[in-house]
């Protein structure tokens, strides 16, 4: 069964989550430390083998009143060079409250502000990819 990736770009991480072989729940996988776009898209390559990834989530950061500002321009820039190493289709995801939510339900768990930060764009790309996978199964 094909899986999905879903990411949450930053301009120093990138975090990753793939779903489950169902498509039912997404997990997070790893923080990307970026170094450089080449890099980036490396080991991008390297999950998407590993995990059989046919088709990637990435959360669009919007404004709150739905306009988009100079991070969504850089995150659109980023799927534009995913589109274009990767023979695989590309969905945006309005993430607009996936670290937010990731840090409340990390703080609610007691985590360290030190392993928040260390796991925070992780969950927001798990939260970007399970919101994706609930909207589509409506």
């Amino acid at each position: 069964m094909p899986r999905i990736m879903g990411l949450d770009v930053g301009d120093k991480t990138i975090g990753v989550a793939a779903s489950d072989p169902l498509g039912w729940t997404a997990q997070g996988i790893e923080t990307i430390q970026r170094i450089g776009i080449k890099k980036d898209l490396q080991r991008l390559e390297e999950i998407i083998k590993g995990y059989e990834i046919e088709m990637i989530v990435v959360g669009l950061p919007k404004n709150m009143n739905g306009s988009l500002g100079p991070q969504s321009e850089k995150v659109l820039e980023f799927v534009e060079r995913l589109k274009k190493r990767f023979n695989l289709e590309v969905a945006l995801w309005d993430e607009r409250l996936s670290t937010v939510a990731a840090e409340r339900d990390l703080i609610k768990a007691d985590v360290s502000r030190k392993k928040r930060k260390e796991v925070i764009d992780k969950m927001a790309a798990v939260y970007i990819l399970q919101g994706y996978l609930d909207g589509r199964s409506k």
